[in-house]
């Protein structure tokens, strides 16, 4: 009997082992597979989530708190082997500029000031985690300089701003091809006899826009096909030419395709992405712009990017019809920029040109409650990540360089010189230099690491992620190429360095999606971004798709970033279909290394239709 209870109570103990055994595998497997699989996604969020059908939305995310572990062992948990395709649908899709998104989110953006033209990104639950297909019969970009006056129609296949801006001379669809012969609204003679005619009103040397290299950066606003920025480039002037997904919605996409710097945004309700005081010039012709709503703000927040003495060039007919209408705008507007102390320098035309003052001495002057008012001494003029547009003046404080042109040097000097503003980030010119001759090195290994594989003319768009002082950027002055300088929202306050030294760049959350359309760059550069964003608690997988959706096939993505990191994302390669060519180094440590750093180079590869419809 004892024994028979003895083989009872070891029958039990097994059974209970045994229903534990399998409850702990229960739970392991629901914990990877809710992880891992394609079609769902782990978030910190809470709120509801999409059904894990949908192919499109969805991610891949791993357990932070095994993060270490993980490390200490030298691999990640199990990877995707592939990564969904989305549909044709969404072959233009700017995740943070859709529109249908507004709708179905039942958003209510103020139609009248911009908003819906404004950034709204998709909750976490809603990202299309997939990637982009290009459209049917797309073919590898022509290579610039070719590339300025003539583009594949069918990597573009929309023929609408020809036929509306036929007179215009916008674009022409010819054949296989839509070619661009550098017209414009006011352009009625070509873009460079307009640029030269702005250089004679000004009285340049030599008919010469760029004045002897004082006129570097320039801000195209309603910039079309951005054939002003286009042809300003020969005079060695580089313009953020900048334009709405508006009702032209593809004007921007055609810009990029051509390989002139240029880039989605809008004069809305928030402040555009870049520092105070950075361009000589703003250009605005026929950009159907409401300059005086709301109190001005628009032309305040032109005051608050331009330079001392920097100038404002306005092609409308509000300068030079003689209507009521026309008459009555151009009035308003000119009373409203004698009030914020502008002058006008010339007009003549169909264009007129204002300057603006070059210190607070007419700010002092001005009767008071003159409206728009001086800015508060606590406004950071140079915060601009989603920040409201203010509607006062910015005032120059006692330590800003309020010589004309912020007392920097003519270009291409003022590309390696120390600038003044190095003072307000606490960085020495010591720094700066250093810096400098760093990132020249750091290129030059990076062009050996690519030399089998690439051409002289293998790039034309190129976007550093993470730009820090423009080290990267100033080390391509010698080819043909422009750079989109990114900075990350908190080394925001470094953009200014880009600026003075004639670069462009933005300033971005790199836990969002970019604005700009999808393959609209040839190289991407992103030095500690991926640890940078895990830091923040956001997704390395969801960065990958998302430069995946940016980059063009055949194009480069260059990663520098600690050894765990590019182990992480070797894994993601084959997926990504970033496999077309592949490199990895370990790079000489310098005194901007972080620790043991890894460099991964990866070619994206060009898809053929049938692939896409696997």
């Amino acid at each position: 009997m004892k024994q028979k209870n003895e083989q009872i109570h070891t029958t039990k103990l097994l059974t209970y082992l045994l229903i534990g055994l399998i409850g702990v595998l229960g739970l392991l497997c629901l914990y990877y597979g809710s992880s891992f699989a394609p079609g769902s996604r782990r978030s910190d969020n809470t709120g509801s989530r999409l059904d894990g059908s949908d192919p499109v939305f969805g991610g891949f995310s791993r357990n932070r708190d095994l993060d270490d572990l993980l490390d200490e062992q030298g691999h990640y948990p199990e990877v995707p082997k592939s990564i969904p395709i989305c549909d044709i649908k969404y072959s233009e899709l700017i995740p943070c500029l859709d529109r249908n998104l507004i709708y179905q989110l039942k958003l209510k953006p103020n139609l009248t000031v911009m908003e819906h033209y404004e950034r709204h990104c998709p909750p976490p639950e809603r990202r299309y985690n997939c990637l982009i297909p290009p459209p049917r019969g797309y073919k590898i970009p022509i290579r610039w300089p070719a590339s300025r006056d003539e583009v594949w129609k069918a990597n573009i296949p929309h023929t609408h701003l020809a036929e509306e801006k036929s007179d215009q001379h916008w674009m022409v669809v010819d054949g296989e091809k839509i070619k661009f012969p550098g017209g414009g609204t006011h352009f009625h003679d070509g873009a460079d006899k307009y640029i030269t005619g702005l250089a004679q009103m000004l009285k340049f040397p030599g008919d010469k826009l760029h004045n002897g290299g004082s006129i570097r950066n320039v801000l195209d606003v309603g910039c079309g096909v951005a054939s002003f920025g286009a042809y300003l480039l020969p005079l060695d002037i580089i313009a953020m030419s900048l334009a709405p997904n508006d009702v032209h919605e593809n004007q921007i996409q055609f810009a990029l395709e051509r390989g002139i710097p240029s880039t989605l945004g809008v004069l809305g309700t928030k402040r555009l992405p870049y520092p105070s005081r950075s361009f000589e010039l703003a250009h605005c012709s026929r950009c159907r712009i409401d300059w005086l709503q709301r109190d001005g703000i628009l032309l305040l927040e032109l005051d608050r990017l331009l330079r001392p003495g920097g100038y404002f060039a306005y092609s409308s007919p509000e300068a030079y019809e003689q209507d009521p209408e026309n008459r009555k705008i151009w009035n308003a507007m000119y009373n409203l920029l004698k009030r914020m102390c502008w002058k006008v320098a010339v007009k003549r035309g169909q264009t007129v040109i204002w300057a603006k003052p070059l210190s607070n001495s007419c700010y002092l002057k001005r009767d008071p409650g003159t409206r728009p008012p001086l800015c508060s001494s606590g406004d950071d003029p140079d915060a601009s990540w989603n920040v409201s547009m203010k509607a006062c003046i910015t005032p120059y404080s006692a330590k800003m360089h309020k010589e004309r042109w912020s007392g920097l040097l003519p270009w291409p000097q003022r590309l390696t010189t120390a600038p003044p503003r190095l003072e307000e980030i606490g960085v020495s010119p010591e720094e700066f230099h250093e810096d400098t001759k760093i990132w020249h090195f750091r290129v030059i290994e990076y062009w050996k690491q690519m030399r089998s594989v690439i051409q002289k003319n293998s790039f034309r768009n190129v976007m550093d992620m993470n730009s820090n002082l423009g080290g990267f950027a100033a080390a391509l002055k010698d080819k043909d190429v422009w750079v989109m300088n990114v900075a990350p929202v908190k080394m925001s306050a470094r953009l200014k360095i880009i600026y003075d030294r004639g670069l462009i760049g933005t300033v971005h959350d790199w836990c969002e999606a970019f604005s700009t359309y999808p393959r609209t760059y040839d190289l991407l550069h992103a030095w500690a971004v991926f640890s940078e964003i895990e830091e923040r608690g956001c997704s390395a997988e969801d960065l990958l798709i998302e430069m995946d959706r940016i980059l063009r096939p055949d194009g480069f993505v260059i990663i520098r970033d600690k050894h765990s990191m590019i182990n992480h994302i070797q894994k993601f390669i084959t997926a990504l279909r970033w496999d077309g060519w592949l490199s990895e180094v370990e790079p000489r440590t310098d005194a901007l290394s972080a620790g043991e750093e890894r460099v991964l180079i990866a070619r994206k590869k060009l898809w053929s239709d049938g692939f896409m419809t696997m």
